[in-house]
């Protein structure tokens, strides 16, 4: 009697099938990088027939069409665009995985952690956990990168920090962001001043007042400036300052008002502010940890970032708890 075929692969078979997905996979995406089978077939020092057979063996297993000609050049479609950024990370992570392992295990050796974090976060979020992780790990040399949200994505793409902390509205599709903490928006006057003594507080009585706020590159301007412009109403800005404690200063001076998060009031601002949750009006603003999307973070990291909250970004390996693969 003749053996009956298996319905299924092995499992065997499956994880060589998987394995052998990356060559299309990295082809597919240098296509897409370069606009051209030719350039890619010459920077992966392939044949242009095999770089073709490739990609028609990844249409197949799609079933969809992912790169259409326009002119001399490929275009990607729109599935091919979502398939080249759910990819590109994943192609890069494995293509520069032992680069990435030896400059792991040097920082593992030298007991160096660099961590990237905005004014805000640094003067008022990080200096507990800084002092926890340091308690834990006095043995580590920590560096703080004191920076603009974009210099922070920066470094971190450049891998020469190995996380941020801060807030983020758009997050791109090559970073994981976990939100942890959440703080509203206020209004911050002299408490002599006019709107310290309304029973109700709108947008329109704030409108009529001169505003101090941070620079307009920074997010907190372009929400505020968001939200006034939904409204229909005017943004005085009399005074654009970096830093939330100099904008604090001179709104307890009662040269103008201001907007601020509510990350940066303390309990002594409670004596020389008036302060009005504005949660009616402005979305709450969240703060938590940033890392490169698939990298792995080390142990000194790890520990860090449990002192935030404990098993962010943990990934399930071989000696995790789960599902049997027997």
């Amino acid at each position: 009697m003749p053996t009956q075929r298996a319905k299924y692969p092995t499992k065997s078979t499956r994880f060589a099938y998987k394995g052998h997905r990356l060559k299309p996979l990295r082809a597919f995406c240098q296509v897409a990088k370069l606009g051209s089978v030719s350039r890619a077939a010459e920077s992966l020092y392939l044949t242009q027939p095999a770089v073709s057979l490739q990609l028609q063996a990844l249409e197949r297993e799609f079933g969809v069409e992912l790169l259409r000609r326009q002119g001399r050049n490929l275009v990607l479609t729109k599935e091919g665009q979502l398939l080249f950024e759910m990819a590109t990370p994943l192609v890069d992570g494995l293509d520069s995985l032992e680069s990435e392992f030896r400059k792991e295990i040097k920082g593992m050796a030298a007991g160096e952690l660099n961590v990237a974090a905005g004014t805000s976060t640094s003067m008022y979020l990080l200096p507990g956990i800084i002092e926890r992780f340091k308690q834990l790990q006095p043995d580590i040399k920590f560096n703080l990168h004191t920076v603009t949200g974009a210099q922070g994505m920066e470094l971190l793409r450049n891998g020469k920090v190995d996380l941020a902390v801060g807030s983020m509205i758009d997050v791109p599709h090559d970073l994981d962001y976990a939100k942890v903490y959440q703080y509203d928006m206020h209004l911050i006057t002299h408490p002599e001043h006019e709107l310290a003594r309304e029973k109700s507080i709108t947008l329109d009585k704030i409108a009529k007042h001169g505003l101090i706020l941070p620079p307009q590159r920074l997010t907190s301007y372009r929400l505020i400036d968001l939200v006034f412009a939904n409204k229909h109403l005017p943004l005085d800005v009399i005074l654009e300052v970096g830093g939330w404690e100099i904008i604090k200063e001179y709104v307890a001076q009662n040269i103008g008002i201001s907007v601020v998060t509510g990350i940066c009031l303390t309990e002594r601002d409670r004596f020389r502010l008036f302060r009005h949750n504005l949660k009616d009006f402005f979305p709450s603003r969240s703060y938590g940890v940033i890392v490169r999307k698939g990298k792995f973070l080390s142990a000194q990291a790890r520990v860090f970032v449990d002192q935030i909250q404990p098993g962010l970004f943990e990934r399930m390996d071989y000696y995790s708890t789960g599902q049997s693969d027997r």
